[in-house]
Order: structure tokens, then C-alpha cells, then sequence
């Protein structure tokens, strides 16, 4: 058997195993031993890999973005801050017909720029908007559809977890990674919320009008989520300051991990302003920072050995010859991989999923000529497999956001849910066409800030 047949059938029985409900750590670290075990002939190899390898792995300074960023999203959880955006977004477009709706997306968008979760963020604002909307007589399907898909948001609005493992992973700057997916985040956002529009006018019975809110009070309320702009920019525009200018340009403020730090420190202090982070939530927010990042390290270092045994095999690089040996047209090899993205996000989560798809799918796209520079490419690789692969967390049967809001509105059928997303799914579909068919939407404002 060479080492390509071995790398198909280990990969396949460990798809296998995944499906069976091994969890997804173990099944990749056991698949990466045994398979380096057999390629290599004997065990003595990788046990001595254990020991290197998992110093190596964690010794890595950019890691420690991951908990920082995964505990200011804890303390935004806890402090209000989803409370506060909804309040201001309804205040200020609620009164349209299906306002509350796309004031949810945008709270969701301002939400994610603070909480860099998917899960969380439908979550999170699903206990505040949910019950909001049905108060005002909004359809099921719209209420349940929109939080999902808003939900969405919560990962691909820098700062994202996802986009940090990406960047390790590629060794590209976890800086552009970031600025590079807000332009797409953006038009996420307004996307949702022209799919609100659409909707209700097609069904004018989903979304009932609502009384417009006096000036005063759009403005009190527009005051309050002062914090989380201030945050965001100091976060973002404190790590993206280095931009190229004529002269000697302007340094950057902190690197990726102290904004991170800096982040988590300034939503801890608004959540103590607030008075919503006491010090039970406190100890309760460093708890499952804690076990999240458990389970992140857990997944990254099962993804380190299944991806050091397919380094043995050579199959990345047997495969991205044997893909530009047979003539395909680049954007076919594009999009035969994000619709692999899209089946397989509606039942792994997204970090799995790169971790699992990066080591594989990289080295052929970066052997692909898509006419672009080599950072480039792997930018907008990057931003469109993560958009696909969250695209799969609201697509049925099995998509997680789907659940969780479900699970906050059990009397609601999950057929509803399913079809009020639909037409969120179908935005979403376009914005991948679009994005695929202009790298430049996703490229221009690196080019314009480096």
C-alpha cells in the first residue's frame, strides 16, 4: 500500500469514527499514531514524537491569543453587552417592517466583534432577542431563522479564534487575517438584513409593523453601547496600526496577543460598570475559558499528529501535484473544496474542520495559479473556507445554531426553523459566489492598510 492509499483509508475510517461520536480529538490523535506507527514500522517513533511534540505545539506564543480572546468573549457574554446593542439597534430601525429582525442581525454583528464565537453569539443574543420578537407577533420562522444566521456572525466579525488557528496553521499574519475578513463580515451583516426585507415582503404577516421610538430615547440608548466601539477599535485599530503611509509609518500599538489581553481587560471593566460581571460570573467566566481551551488545545494537538502522519505519507504534496497534473480549472478545485467545507460543517465543527482540511487542501491551492500573490490567495482561501464552514452550522439536518436556538424555543417546530433559514442560507450562498468571483472585495482593505 504506498503512503497516498494509507493517508485515504486512514482518513476515511477516521470520518468514520467522527460519525460513531468519537470525539474529534481522539479520533485524529489516534488515527495520526497509528497510521505514523504503521508508515514507520515500529511504535518507538511515535511515542518519541509525543514528547516533542506536544512541547512544540504549546510552546507557541501565538496561541495564547486563543484564551484571552475566548475569555473576552466570556466577560462581553456576561456584562450586558448583547442587552444594550439589541436595545440600541431596535430603538433605531425596529420601527420598520422586520426592524427587529435585522436590529438582531446588527446586534449580532456588534456582538461578534466582542465575542469571536458562533455558538455563543446565537446563544447570547437568542435569550435577548428571541423573546422580543415573539412579543411583537414575529413568525417563528423568522424569529428562530434570522438568530441562527446571525449567529454566524459571531466567528467571521474579527476577532475570530478560527482565523488565528488559520494563521498558525499557514504561517500567514494573523493581523490581515482579521482585517481581511471584515469586509466579508460586513456584507454578511447587510446581506441578512436585505433577506429580512426581502422576506417580510413576501410574507407581510411575519414581521408587524412597530411604534418608532422618540428621538431622546434612540439617542440614550446609542450612548450605551458607547464601550463596545471603544473596545473594538481599540482592540483592532491597536493591532492594525502599522499601516504603510509615504513616510516613516505609524507602529502598531500591541502586537495580536496584547490586544487580545488589552481586550479582555477593557470588557472586564465594562462588565464591572455594568455591575452584570460579579464575582461569582467572574469565577464562572474563567472556568469555561478554561474548558474551552482545553478543548481547543485538545483538537489542535490531535490535528498536530494526524497532520505529522500525512507529512510521512506525502500525500499533501502527492495530492496538490496530481490536482495541477490533470488540468482542472483552478476555480473548479475552489469550489469542488468548499462544497466539501459545506457538507462536512453541517456535522464537525469549524475549527475541526480546518484543522482537519488545512494540512490537506493548502498545498493545492498554494500550487493553483488563481493570478494572485502567494499571501493573497492564502487570505482569501482562508475567509472563504471559514464562511462556508459556518455556513454549515445553520444548514439542516444538523447544524449547530440551529439547535441551540431551538433549544430556546422548544414549542417551536425544528420544520420552521429549517425554513425560515432558508433564504439566509441562500444569502449566504451568493455572498460566496460573489466573494469567489472578486478576490478583491475580500483583498482591498489589506491592500489599502499594508
Amino acid at each position: 500500500m504506498t503512503g497516498l492509499e494509507l493517508a485515504i483509508a486512514a482518513f476515511a475510517l477516521m470520518l468514520l469514527a467522527i460519525f460513531l461520536r468519537v470525539p474529534i480529538a481522539a479520533a485524529m490523535a489516534i488515527t495520526g499514531f497509528v497510521g505514523t506507527w504503521i508508515v514507520l514500522g515500529s511504535p518507538n517513533a511515535p511515542l518519541a514524537q509525543l514528547k516533542t511534540l506536544t512541547y512544540d505545539t504549546f510552546s507557541s506564543y501565538s496561541l495564547s491569543i486563543v484564551p484571552l480572546f475566548l475569555l473576552m468573549g466570556q466577560f462581553a457574554t456576561k456584562s450586558g453587552m448583547s442587552s444594550a446593542l439589541f436595545e440600541a439597534a431596535s430603538d433605531w430601525i425596529g420601527h420598520r417592517r422586520g426592524g427587529i429582525a435585522m436590529a438582531a442581525v446588527g446586534a449580532c454583528a456588534g456582538f461578534g466583534a466582542v465575542c469571536g464565537s458562533s455558538l455563543a453569539t446565537a446563544s447570547t443574543m437568542g435569550q435577548v432577542a428571541l423573546p422580543e420578537m415573539r412579543k411583537r407577533g414575529y413568525s417563528d420562522a423568522l424569529s428562530t431563522g434570522v438568530l441562527a444566521a446571525g449567529g454566524t456572525l459571531g466567528i467571521l466579525i474579527p476577532p475570530s479564534v478560527i482565523l488565528v488557528i488559520y494563521a498558525i496553521l499557514t504561517e500567514q499574519n494573523i493581523v490581515k487575517m482579521f482585517i481581511g475578513a471584515l469586509v466579508p463580515g460586513i456584507l454578511a451583516a447587510i446581506g441578512y438584513m436585505i433577506t429580512v426585507s426581502v422576506f417580510v415582503r413576501l410574507s407581510p404577516d411575519a414581521a408587524p409593523s412597530v411604534p418608532r421610538a422618540t428621538f431622546g430615547h434612540r439617542i440614550r440608548t446609542l450612548l450605551r453601547i458607547w464601550p463596545v466601539v471603544v473596545i473594538f477599535g481599540l482592540v483592532m485599530g491597536g493591532i492594525a496600526a502599522d499601516w504603510n503611509w509615504s513616510m516613516d509609518g505609524v507602529q502598531a500599538l500591541f502586537t495580536p496577543t496584547e490586544g487580545a489581553a488589552v481586550g479582555a481587560v477593557a470588557t472586564g471593566i465594562y462588565g464591572l460598570m455594568t455591575g452584570g460581571l460579579t464575582w461569582s460570573s467572574f469565577l464562572d467566566s474563567i472556568r469555561s475559558t478554561a474548558l474551552a481551551t482545553a478543548m481547543i488545545f485538545f483538537i489542535v494537538f490531535g490535528a498536530q499528529l494526524f497532520n505529522s502522519f500525512l507529512a510521512f505519507t506525502q500525500t499533501p504534496q502527492a495530492l496538490a501535484e496530481w490536482v495541477t497534473g490533470q488540468g482542472f480549472s483552478p476555480l473548479a478545485v475552489l469550489a469542488a473544496m468548499l462544497v466539501c467545507y459545506l457538507v462536512f460543517g453541517c456535522v464537525m465543527d469549524s475549527l475541526s474542520m480546518i484543522l482537519l482540511t488545512i494540512p490537506i487542501f493548502f498545498p493545492i491551492v498554494e500550487a493553483l495559479d488563481f493570478g494572485l500573490p502567494a499571501e493573497d490567495v492564502a487570505i482569501w482561501f482562508g475567509i472563504l473556507a471559514l464562511i462556508v464552514v459556518e455556513v454549515g452550522l445553520i444548514t439542516p439536518p444538523v447544524g449547530m445554531n440551529l439547535f441551540i436556538i431551538h433549544s430556546m424555543a422548544s414549542d417551536v417546530p425544528i420544520t420552521r426553523t429549517y425554513k425560515g433559514v432558508a433564504p439566509f442560507i441562500l444569502s449566504d450562498l451568493v455572498r460566496v459566489v460573489l466573494l469567489v468571483s472578486f478576490p478583491g472585495i475580500t483583498l482591498w482593505l489589506v491592500h489599502l492598510l499594508f
